[in-house]
């Protein structure tokens, strides 16, 4: 697997803030490039992988609190 090219640690950021934030970030990396995520809201296993169904990105990895998210395609 590919190294992250980018990183987060959100804290306990609820989904609202945490996704807002994820969204911009991961825009900054390279198409199909991963984003590691560490995320210790309680709600995060059950959101995370809902908004990577919705946006076409891959969550690759999902061990709480940290969460491997590859970006998509296009």
């Amino acid at each position: 697997m590919a190294l992250p090219e980018d990183s987060w640690d959100a804290g306990n950021l609820g989904c609202g803030e945490l996704v807002l934030g994820l969204r911009f970030r991961i825009r900054a990396i390279t198409p199909g490039g991963i984003f590691r995520l560490i995320a210790h809201d309680p709600a995060a296993p059950e959101d995370l992988p809902s908004w990577c169904r919705m946006t076409g990105h891959k969550l690759v990895s999902a061990i709480h609190p940290e969460y491997l998210i590859q970006r998509k395609e296009n």
